[in-house]
């Protein structure tokens, strides 16, 4: 016999609880099993999270991020200005290893060094390091640009792994990987910065992007792009956006001095101002100004001027001896330093000034260890035993002061940081106050 109420509902088998449906008779429902919880499922679930731990644990030791170290510090107060004088006497107040720097390095209130892989921002009266940074891969070259620290790290064959630190904090601020060649230098303009070397020049701007390389280019994506791949370079300078080096190519007798713009529209496709012919293979690129570049044509033992266009506008005859003549750097950068009146170019045994307007020789200094520097409104010349303290316009000497060196007898590179006078000598980096 039918009814006229609603069936009553049968348990539902895939569960185990119970439910009431209004006034009805309760019924059984039995929850679904969790295919997790066999024990075989658990098993496997916990093998799985294992081995993506192991899988992490190894790529991170394996990791540059692993092999870093990255102390970074507070950025200094104001920074003590130069003294308005050259004081009378300067003693030792703390030197410290720097090998990876060819010159002293100091900005932005503070003096950096480099040397077995770590790069240490220190304050120059003290020598305390505020903030280091520290990769195990050997340091290529250290330089600083835009109040930063650059550090060129060797990678492979190369040196391909480039980091910038905030000069006051330490801070990485960018990184890039690049194609540098060992024994590069780092070439600073103000505004960009190359890399030296024997087939391949990069050039950066302050974010390290690329813009521009010249030369025998590695993973070249576009062929024809570059004019001479063949040809070796010699010295390299920069000045104003623009980047000079000394070219020697197969089956040409003299070489070539060529300008680059330093950030043409596409960094692949370099662009030249111009590319001069010049009467001998061993000329060296001394240095550039905005106005022109001097180059020095060993055989001739003459300095000569090029405007900005190429054009050779005079010669100066130099009494230099032939050691000085048939000096070539290694990382392919002349010694000079650059003041506000005179670039200073250390020839190897004397200190010749030239004109920032055009370079024109303005004087010399025999006896010299090191380009020098400007300080106090004076020019200072390290020399055997001391400081010469000279006359940036005239050359005169005003006076020396006694530095004892100890048994160095080395050249001698220098810089200033503040008050502060610091010499490379060798391998260290030493502070006179």
């Amino acid at each position: 016999m039918s009814s006229t109420g609603s069936p009553e509902p049968e348990p539902d088998t895939a569960t185990g609880d119970t439910t009431h449906d209004g006034g009805s008779a309760p019924t059984t429902v039995r929850s679904r099993r969790s295919p997790w919880n066999r024990r075989r499922d658990r098993v496997a679930a916990a093998l799985l999270a294992v081995a993506a731990v192991v899988t992490g644990l190894v790529v991170w030791a394996g990791s540059d991020s692993r092999a870093t170290i990255s102390e970074t510090g507070r950025a200094p107060g104001r920074v003590p200005a130069q003294p308005a004088t050259v004081p009378p006497d300067l003693h030792e107040a703390w030197r410290a290893p720097s090998s990876a720097t060819p010159v002293p390095v100091a900005t932005a209130g503070t003096v950096i060094t480099g040397h077995d892989g770590e790069v240490a921002g220190r304050d120059p009266g003290t020598g305390e390091v505020r903030w280091r940074y520290a990769r195990d891969l050997p340091l290529c070259t250290v330089g600083a640009e835009w109040e930063r620290a650059l550090a060129v790290y060797r990678k492979d064959a190369g040196c391909s792994e480039v980091t910038q630190l905030d000069a006051g904090t330490g801070a990485r601020t960018a990184q890039r990987n690049g194609d540098a060649e060992r024994g590069t230098r780092l070439v600073g303009d103000g505004g960009y910065v190359t890399t030296t070397g024997d087939r391949l020049l990069n050039t950066w701007r302050d974010d390290l992007v690329k813009s521009m390389e010249f030369g025998r280019v590695y993973a070249q994506v576009n062929a024809g792009y570059q004019p001479r791949p063949n040809c070796t370079y010699g010295t390299v300078a920069a000045a104003s956006g623009r980047v000079g080096v000394i070219e020697r190519c197969p089956g040409r007798e003299g070489a070539l001095l060529t300008v680059l713009k330093a950030a043409p529209e596409e960094s692949d496709q370099p662009e030249q101002e111009f590319s001069q012919t010049l009467p001998e293979r061993g000329a060296k690129l001394v240095a550039m100004v905005p106005g022109g570049s001097a180059v020095l044509l060993p055989e001739a033992r003459e300095l000569a001027l090029y405007d900005s266009k190429g054009r050779e506008k005079t010669r100066y005859p130099l009494d230099l001896p032939q050691s000085d003549l048939d000096r070539e750097p290694r990382d392919g950068v002349m010694p000079t330093v650059r003041g506000p009146q005179n670039v200073y170019w250390f020839t190897g045994s004397r200190t010749m000034a030239l004109s920032t307007a055009d370079l024109t020789p303005q004087w010399t200094v025999h006896g010299t260890r090191g380009p020098g520097t400007s300080y106090a409104g004076r020019y200072l010349a390290p020399v055997g035993g001391g400081l010469a303290v000279l006359d940036a316009a005239s050359g005169d000497t005003v006076r020396t002061i006694a530095v004892d060196r100890g048994g160095y007898r080395g050249p001698i590179r220098m810089a200033t940081a503040g008050p502060v006078v610091l010499e490379r000598r060798g391998d260290e980096v030493v502070a006179l106050r």
